[in-house]
Order: structure tokens, then C-alpha cells, then sequence
């Protein structure tokens, strides 16, 4: 798959980088990319080990970055050559090859669609169900009120998806935990809801977090969504499409 480039973003995931990029390998893309976001641990380390081109995200564009993981998203495109960008976690448990062909295919096979996303059903404590609890209980119902026209996208917070190159540069990328729902819904405005899709990965398995890691999750989820809704509402930090940025700046150190 020349024309994929997977984008990892990554900070201190040594326990199971390798296993995620093992995976992504079986389907031959033409890019793996880790995007280290000062990790202390191993997992730069690991990761180049395993067959990643691994850049740490001070190494590809000027500005000094922004904490969260869609800093890591945004600066990964900028460094990315393919023409389809899968985004894929670092944090998956027993991560299953197949992945990125399944989530490409749909994009090489049909130029209306801009992006597919990942549904599965998500594993809670050893259970096969109950994993993904800011999804059921904020972004859903929110997206259910304010947007129903998306409001059958099962995973809408999911870390498993692509876009087109092109799409992912026209788009803003929200600099926390709301960048995929901000990416959904900012494809959903400019191209519709038509142009996104949703393939079976089946089970998603990953490190359960607390509720009280959770709350500020749920928080820049919500403020992603309303910020998109309402004027004057808060909105999350965020950095401006790449558009008029990439040519010629971005470096792969």
C-alpha cells in the first residue's frame, strides 16, 4: 500500500508500541510514522527497533508544540508523503493485522468519501463490552441533539481512521482529546456526512482509564462539540489547517 502512510502518535507507550507496529507492518503501507511526543520511556526506542520512522514532534514543524495528542496528529500529517494518512493509537492491547487496509481500501476504492472510521466494540475490565465511556455518555448523546445527521457513527472518539492528505490539510486539528470528534465534524460541514464511513475492526482492546482521568477528557469533548454549535461558546485550543503551511516547511530531521 505505496500511497498509506500510518501516523502514530505516541508518549511513553513502551509496554505496547511494538505489538501496534508489528500489526500495521503485516499490510505493507508505504509509511509508518511514530510521532514521539517526549516520551521517558523506551517507546522511541522500540519503535525504530520494530521498523518505524520515529520523529519527535519538536522535529517537524517551527512552532514549540502544544501539549495533547492532536498536536501529534497535526504535526504528523505535515511530515506524512502519502496520499492516504491512517491514524492509528499507540496504546492498543492485542492489536490485530488488517487494520490499515481495511480503513484505506474504501478511500482508494471511492473519491467521494474523506474519511472512515473504526467502529468495534470496546473491552471494560475483561469484558467483552463497556469500554468507551465518554463516547456513551458525552459525545453521542451531544452529537445526537446537535448533529443527527451523525448520530450513527458509533465511534466518533475512536483513535483508528483515515483521510485523504488533502482533506486532513483543509481541516483544523484540536490540540487535546477533541481532535477526532473536531475531525468529524469540520468533514461533515465542508465535504457532508455522506463522505464518511464506518468499517468493522471488531474488538478494540486498551488501557481502561479512571474517572477522574476521564473527566477532562469528557470536558475538551464537549467543548470541541458546542464551540462548533455555538458562536460564542469556549473553544478548545486548536491549530489552523495545514494548507498554507506544509509546502517547504515541514522537515523529516
Amino acid at each position: 500500500m505505496k500511497r498509506v502512510s500510518v501516523i502514530i502518535p505516541a508518549l511513553n507507550e513502551s509496554d505496547t508500541i511494538a505489538a501496534v507496529i508489528d500489526a500495521i507492518a503485516n499490510d505493507n503501507p508505504g509509511e509508518i510514522l511514530v510521532i514521539d511526543a517526549d516520551s521517558v520511556d523506551r517507546t522511541a526506542l522500540i519503535a525504530a527497533q520494530h521498523g518505524a520512522t520515529v520523529l519527535n514532534w519538536r522535529e517537524i514543524l517551527a512552532e514549540e508544540p502544544w501539549p495533547g495528542k492532536g498536536e501529534s496528529l497535526w504535526r504528523g500529517v505535515a511530515a506524512a508523503n502519502g496520499e492516504i494518512i491512517v491514524f492509528i493509537d499507540a496504546d492498543l492491547k492485542n492489536p490485530q493485522p488488517g487494520m490499515v487496509k481495511a480503513l484505506a481500501q474504501p478511500l482508494l476504492e471511492d473519491s467521494s468519501l474523506h474519511m472512515v472510521r473504526a467502529t468495534y466494540r470496546r473491552t471494560f475490565r475483561g469484558q467483552p463490552t463497556g469500554g468507551g465511556r465518554v463516547t456513551e455518555l458525552t459525545a453521542r448523546p451531544l452529537l445526537k441533539l446537535l448533529y443527527p445527521e451523525l448520530s450513527h457513527i458509533t465511534q466518533p472518539l475512536g483513535g483508528e481512521y483515515a483521510l485523504r492528505r488533502t482533506t486532513a490539510t483543509l481541516v483544523p486539528f484540536v490540540a487535546g482529546y477533541g481532535v477526532e470528534v473536531g475531525l468529524l465534524l469540520d468533514i461533515a460541514q465542508r465535504f457532508g456526512p455522506e463522505s464518511i464511513v464506518e468499517v468493522d475492526l471488531g474488538v478494540r482492546s486498551h488501557r481502561n482509564k479512571t474517572l477522574a482521568e476521564l473527566a477532562p477528557m469528557a470536558e475538551i469533548v464537549a467543548r470541541t462539540i458546542l464551540s462548533r454549535t455555538l458562536s460564542n461558546q469556549n473553544p478548545p485550543p486548536e491549530r489552523a489547517p495545514l494548507a498554507d503551511k506544509i509546502d517547504g516547511s515541514a522537515s523529516r530531521g
